[in-house]
């Protein structure tokens, strides 16, 4: 990281550790979750007879719907919790990245309820796909700031945060949206998160009576998937990441970091990378905005190394038609990150036994992604 940052990140995670110990905060941030996100959020399961008809034996799936959550995906638990954290330390100023929009509505908000200004760096290309959460950010009071370098994605827009971070860092906040970058972000994103973790353990207790068979979630950067996934790592349960398989496994066609990629460092952290074999960063591709990062979270790409993370892979057409399916079938129109997770599980059907229980955090939802349906998806 650039040197300027250092006593900036080393204040950060000082900050981090009273506040994730003081009574106050976690009271403010529980008060919030329940009062203002509106959790728990329910688990929900598939109906029988549509797994059937994707060749189910009897196994069931369950959503863990982080889409009913306020603003629409997981992002907000994480949004809130940073933004309380930006208050406390004084810092008046909040910068975001984000790729999908989501990360960026969610700060939007945040700030909008902490009284905090609020600037989100977001690629023109990401702006153009996901022009209603735009709108949305811009009603809830922040500026966003287009990002037109390289491809105009999610990496280009967090490069930007990061150089505004340091001309401004005195009276500035930046609340990163995912599981990755420098500490100590990773283990406060993964530690804000993994309330949706904790909900959803509980709730399959209370259903089943037991941990599910398999965790599975879509990894792009990674922070619904260690949220989800953290509580259950010291379970007999699978942890299964799905990655954007996009057009193909050539580089560049997809966004395939843990499972196509190589080790590499990328905005401070130590990872996996869609990169060539001279080093250097590959655009990835997916047709979710949120998906294509060329990197992924260090403790995602540890568990994965360690084999405890299986990692498998949905192409862009399976997310778009799962997306269809999961709407006419369930009446949820699923984000197409989320998509992804649950194409994969439907892909595994016809080989889970028929007492399986499959948890899928069904991480946002998809009003974001009409714009892209409309051009990808044939009409009805």
């Amino acid at each position: 990281m650039p040197e300027t940052l250092i006593p900036a990140l080393d204040d950060l995670e000082a900050a981090w550790n009273i506040a994730r110990r003081d009574s106050g905060y976690r009271a403010e941030l529980r008060r919030l979750h329940r009062d203002f996100i509106g959790r728990p959020t329910p688990v929900f399961a598939i109906p029988r007879a549509a797994l059937a008809e994707r060749g189910g034996r009897g196994a069931s799936v369950w959503l863990k719907r982080e889409d009913l959550a306020h603003t629409g995906a997981h992002k907000i638990n994480n949004a809130v919790g940073q933004s309380l954290l930006a208050q406390r330390m004084g810092k008046p100023r909040v910068i975001a990245e984000t790729g999908a929009g989501q990360h960026g509505v969610a700060t939007a908000t945040a700030c909008a309820l902490l009284g905090l200004e609020c600037i989100v760096y977001m690629g023109s290309t990401d702006i153009e796909r996901q022009a209603p959460n735009v709108r949305r950010m811009g009603l809830l009071g922040a500026e966003v700031r287009p990002v037109t370098t390289g491809n105009g994605t999610l990496r280009d827009a967090l490069n930007e945060a990061l150089r505004d971070w340091v001309a401004n860092v005195e009276d500035t906040f930046y609340v990163l949206g995912s599981a990755a970058g420098p500490h100590p972000y990773p283990e406060m994103v993964a530690s804000l998160q993994e309330v949706i973790g904790r909900e959803a353990r509980a709730q399959m207790m209370a259903h089943i009576g037991r941990v599910p068979d398999a965790v599975v979630a879509c990894v792009g950067g990674g922070s619904n998937a260690i949220g989800i996934m953290r509580p259950f790592i010291d379970t007999a349960a699978r942890l299964i990441g799905v990655e954007a398989g996009g057009r193909g496994d050539a580089l560049g066609d997809n966004a395939a970091s843990l499972g196509l990629g190589a080790p590499g460092v990328l905005h401070g952290a130590f990872t996996m990378l869609t990169q060539d074999a001279a080093g250097q960063v590959v655009e990835p591709h997916s047709v979710s905005a949120g998906l294509d990062y060329p990197g992924v979270g260090p403790q995602l790409a540890a568990l994965a190394e360690s084999g405890r993370l299986e990692v498998l892979r949905a192409t862009d057409a399976e997310a778009l038609e799962t997306t269809t399916w999961l709407a006419r079938t369930c009446g949820i129109i699923p984000a197409l990150e989320s998509a992804h997770a649950v194409a994969a599980v439907l892909r595994m059907l016809p080989e889970l036994p028929a007492d399986a229980h499959v948890l899928v955090n069904l991480s946002g939802r998809g009003d974001k992604d009409l714009g892209i349906l409309e051009r990808e998806l044939p009409a009805p």
